[in-house]
């Protein structure tokens, strides 16, 4: 199979795109390929901007991302491999995605070693039971199961999300 980079790349811009916010782009500057202007690199890396104001001619392909850009004032062609892309975020609150290293030779395993072959012993399927009172169809739809006491009343007011470190 292919890898999945280029596609989580685009989906990811996209999404930072549509939600009015500045896409970036760290890039490990040493991987072959890389084509950089060499003062915008700091410790082996280089940050890009890729927002649609910011650049020219961006196309995001499966092998390699090429731009055009102002450095400096001077506007110049870039070009990275996408294995070089080690992660995308959002400026503004660092929203977005760190890139895993893609294996050297790996290669996924088949789709058809995972399905059961004729005459192999598979677990046969059963249906799921459900409770009597799921089974009523009122034209309601059915309850969400919460994991808590169902005669307890939810508390009311304003629902709040705590952040847990």
């Amino acid at each position: 199979m292919t890898s999945n980079r280029p596609y989580l790349l685009r989906a990811v811009y996209e999404w930072i795109c549509d939600n009015g916010l500045t896409p970036h782009i760290v890039v490990d500057a040493g991987k072959p390929g890389v084509q950089v202007p060499p003062q915008a690199v700091s410790e082996g890396r280089v940050v890009l901007n890729l927002a649609p104001r910011a650049v020219g001619h961006l196309d995001m392909g499966n092998d390699v991302i090429t731009l055009t850009a102002r450095f400096g004032g001077v506007s110049q062609s870039v070009s990275v491999p996408v294995a070089a892309v080690q992660a995308i975020y959002a400026r503004e609150n660092g929203q977005g995605m760190l890139l895993a290293e893609d294996a050297p030779g790996s290669v996924a395993p088949p789709l058809e070693a995972s399905i059961p072959q004729p005459g192999s012993k598979a677990p046969p399927l059963q249906a799921v039971p459900t409770p009597a009172q799921d089974a009523v169809d009122d034209g309601n739809p059915a309850p969400v199961a919460d994991g808590g006491d169902s005669d307890k009343p939810r508390p009311k007011g304003k629902p709040s999300l705590h952040v847990v470190k």
